[in-house]
């Protein structure tokens, strides 16, 4: 018989807790121009921050399942914010870290799984869908609010290219994974919506809607279109591609370590 979640279930996980002081203590490291190389700095700083918005990511479909219904959450981990609890933690971690590192993209990864029996009507399984992508929404929201709030005085501008590039992920995330494609969370807010004969043909796809979408990224005309799209989320956000470009520079350290453009001085 599944209980509700107990306090041990809540408790957040020291896995979460290590991933955070790293994206702190790179945080820092950037900011005060600490490492010898701020590539390395920023490298460390993005990835181990779009880790933490991938936990947050699941967590909040975890929790919004708990409160609409789904107990057996607690049971499996979720609201721990411990990635190696996830389902398919090579889905949700591994390949959306390689993929920034390959591409520069904030693809989706994979969600935990939910006991949707448990769940009554379908505003409610649309909203656990939909859980994810507002997580990476507000995450971009809070990346760039230095920018939107005009506040960037004072701050360093390696630090200023790597919140920027932060961001670049969180928009192109919330997008991605907001596509009414099988296996991603859009999908999801319109499944509970569609007839039982249309989910039972769209089924067996899911497991590859992930790849499809970025395999169809690669393709020049969708990914400048996509692209452009970003770009002028994030203009309007206030930030700009320079910004952009530079974060994805020095987040390549392995590129060799540029000569850093100057705007705050």
């Amino acid at each position: 018989m599944t209980t509700a979640p107990t306090r041990s279930d809540r408790r957040v996980s020291p896995v979460f807790l290590g991933i955070a002081a790293v994206t702190a203590a790179s945080g820092w490291a950037a900011w005060t121009g600490f490492a010898d190389n701020p590539g390395f700095a920023v490298f460390l700083f993005v990835t181990a921050a779009w880790i933490v918005s991938l936990c947050l990511h699941e967590y909040a479909h975890a929790r919004t399942a708990l409160h609409s219904g789904d107990i057996s959450i607690g049971a499996k981990g979720y609201l721990t914010l411990n990635p190696l609890k996830y389902t398919h933690a090579l889905l949700s971690i591994v390949l959306p870290v390689l993929f920034v590192i390959m591409g520069g993209i904030g693809l989706p990864g994979g969600a935990v799984f939910i006991e949707r029996g448990r769940i009554r009507g379908r505003w409610r399984h649309s909203l656990i869908s939909a859980a994810g992508p507002l997580t990476n929404v507000l995450f971009a929201v809070v990346c760039t609010a230095p920018f939107w709030l005009d506040a960037l005085d004072g701050v360093p501008d390696t630090f200023r290219y790597a919140l920027a590039f932060l961001a670049l992920l969180q928009v192109t995330a919330a997008i991605l994974n907001s596509l009414p494609v099988p296996g991603l969370d859009g999908y999801g807010v319109i499944e509970p919506w569609l007839s039982l004969n249309i989910r039972r043909q769209v089924e067996p796809f899911a497991p590859f809607g992930l790849l499809a979408v970025f395999g169809i990224l690669w393709i020049p005309e969708v990914n400048h279109a996509f692209f452009d799209a970003v770009d002028a989320i994030l203009r309007g956000l206030g930030v700009t591609d320079f910004d952009t470009y530079w974060g994805q520079r020095l987040y390549r350290f392995w590129l060799g370590t540029p000569d850093i453009p100057t705007i705050n001085g």
